[in-house]
């Protein structure tokens, strides 16, 4: 069973990524698309055109790991601000934050829009 620490953050890609990039493609995209380190030991989702595929890559400390995700039937809910048509200038290509529970809500196949959060207090990503 793999655990995933809930402290981690999580990054998606906004537009749909060719699922034919593997290790190197997708560093590519994080570091010149995202602005971010792949050694930083976030999670970066990338989606299909479709959305029946997500791929999900992570530094393990002394490597990289994707967990690649087929679905037979339907497709997965992509985060609020997601796009299908590749990105026309840069301005535009930042990657979408999600907490981890919305990780395992897409995951689950959950509708995003349809879960209603409780307040909770949360540290603010400028203090951390």
């Amino acid at each position: 069973m793999l655990t995933i620490p809930t402290s981690l953050r999580v990054f998606a890609h906004r537009f749909a990524t060719d699922m034919r990039k593997s290790f190197h493609g997708l560093v590519g995209i994080i570091e010149s698309e995202l602005g971010q380190q792949v050694e930083s030991g976030h999670l970066f989702l990338f989606f299909n055109r479709r959305r029946d595929r997500v791929k999900i890559l992570f530094f393990t400390g002394d490597g990289l790991m994707i967990l690649y995700r087929l679905l037979e039937r339907g497709t997965f809910e992509t985060p609020r601000g997601w796009r299908d048509q590749s990105p026309k200038d840069a301005s535009n290509s930042q990657g979408i934050e999600l907490r981890m529970s919305d990780l395992a809500l897409i995951l689950e196949g959950i509708d995003l829009a349809s879960v209603k959060r409780r307040k909770r207090w949360r540290r603010d990503a400028a203090s951390a």
